[in-house]
């Protein structure tokens, strides 16, 4: 790079004010529950004879190691007490195909329908649990309560993911799971949506570009136009 083309790169400091300029007015809101997005969880609960399942979107993961995650439930859900006396769940991933069964399981109480025959589902024998998984989702996370806090309108079920079951048909040849082509669901605000294409992995931002093999030994690539 020569010294002229140093010159015409904007400066950090040049850019940080070009975003403070440009950047648009906020308004302040009262505390609320506006995390987003967030997943839109099908959680099953009781047994297989006597099987339930609620929407949950207060529900994330706790820990890595020892493997951990949460669902936060009200009280007054008839799948409270289901919760305390078993102890046990299953978070279980949405679709877009899922979206009107995961709204319907939010909306109904399972203390006067039969959610899984209302909403088409179909429960399936977890391996490590007694409660029941969900057979139409993609993912399968059984847990198993290990404590239980009171945090106002919701109570927080701790548990330790005990197994977690995944759809063959989103496991590649390596054996790498492939959530991307699952579909998946998330909530925002009272909407559904459906994820959209992928802009990254992981570290991605930290990786540097490689540079093709011809330009490395100073050729240019074959797919180049010719002058």
């Amino acid at each position: 790079m020569n010294t002229e083309e140093k010159k015409s790169k904007p400066r950090l400091k040049d850019l940080h004010e070009e975003k403070k300029e440009a950047a648009l007015p906020r308004v302040d809101l009262a505390p609320g529950t506006l995390l987003a997005p967030i997943p839109a969880a099908l959680v099953t609960v009781g047994d297989m004879e006597k099987p339930n399942v609620l929407t949950v979107a207060w529900c994330g993961i706790l820990s890595t190691n020892p493997a951990r995650a949460y669902i936060s439930v009200r009280p007054s859900r008839y799948s409270y007490k289901m919760l305390c006396e078993s102890g046990e769940f299953v978070i279980n991933l949405t679709t877009e195909e899922l979206a009107r069964a995961t709204d319907y399981a939010g909306i109904y109480t399972g203390a006067k329908v039969d959610k899984f025959e209302k909403a088409g589902l179909l429960p399936g024998r977890s391996k490590c649990v007694g409660a029941p998984s969900l057979a139409e989702s993609p993912l399968s996370i059984e847990c198993r309560v290990f404590e239980v806090l009171e945090m106002g309108t919701h109570h927080v079920f701790m548990a330790d993911i005990v197994n977690v079951s995944v759809r063959a048909d989103i496991m590649d040849k390596e054996g790498k799971i492939r959530l991307d082509k699952a579909g998946l669901l998330a909530y925002a605000h009272g909407e559904y949506y459906a994820l959209g294409k992928r802009v990254g992995k992981f570290g991605f931002s930290a990786t540097k570009k490689k540079k093709s093999k011809a330009r490395r030994k100073g050729k240019s690539p074959k797919s180049a136009p010719s002058n």
